[in-house]
């Protein structure tokens, strides 16, 4: 018997030692070594500190700075853990609302933001990715139609030209992957970093 399973117990212990413990080693040495900053969590950083990841979205609520879809990830209630509450961008719940387009709640919701968009800038169409949410609810970009949209908000609150604005913009979006895969796009972050550095000058 010990001879049928000598061989069974010794490839389990290859097996594992080869895919759960040299393959994972490898591959982040090679991760770390082609892509180190992808590897290290896409950061970004602002004089020294890190502000935050270009792959996970942050809520910015100000008038001051350009903002990012809404997002649905929850957190456990501090004062009652059994209760969830809204907690923007939360990236350890990641998830959509799972409300459908019949749903009540969503309707709700989408029609007080968008009301809420247009009173921002009265007359321009509310460019539909400021009022939903992504299956994951990390998003960290937009359109640049929801961009553009929000410069006259940006630009009366700091006090600066639209067109500078505009440019800024212009300067910040993310062609499609290949020049065919995916949308033209604006990471709405590293936007606020651009935003903060051209007040400075």
């Amino acid at each position: 018997m010990l001879k049928h399973l000598r061989p069974a117990l010794v490839m389990i212990l290859a097996m594992t030692a080869i895919t759960g413990l040299a393959y994972p080693l490898a591959m982040t040495g090679v991760a770390g070594a082609v892509f180190p900053a992808e590897a290290a969590g896409s950061l970004l950083v602002r004089d020294g500190q890190v502000v935050g990841s270009s792959l996970i979205g942050q809520a910015f609520t100000g008038d001051r700075y350009f903002q990012g879809r809404p997002s649905a990830t929850m957190a456990a209630d501090p004062a009652d853990p059994a209760k969830s509450v809204p907690a923007p961008y939360n990236a350890a719940a990641s998830g959509g609302s799972n409300l459908g387009p019949t749903s009540a709640a969503l309707v709700e919701r989408v029609t007080a933001d968008a009301a809420a968009r247009r009173a921002q800038n009265p007359g321009a169409a509310v460019p539909v990715d400021l009022v939903t949410t992504t299956a994951s609810g990390l998003d960290p970009h937009i359109s640049p139609e929801a961009a553009y949209f929000q410069v006259p908000r940006v630009a009366a609150a700091r006090g600066l030209p639209a067109a500078d604005l505009r440019r800024l913009v212009d300067g910040r979006v993310e062609g499609r992957l290949f020049g065919i895969i995916g949308e033209p796009r604006v990471n709405v972050l590293a936007l606020n970093l651009a935003l903060d550095a051209a007040g400075r000058r």
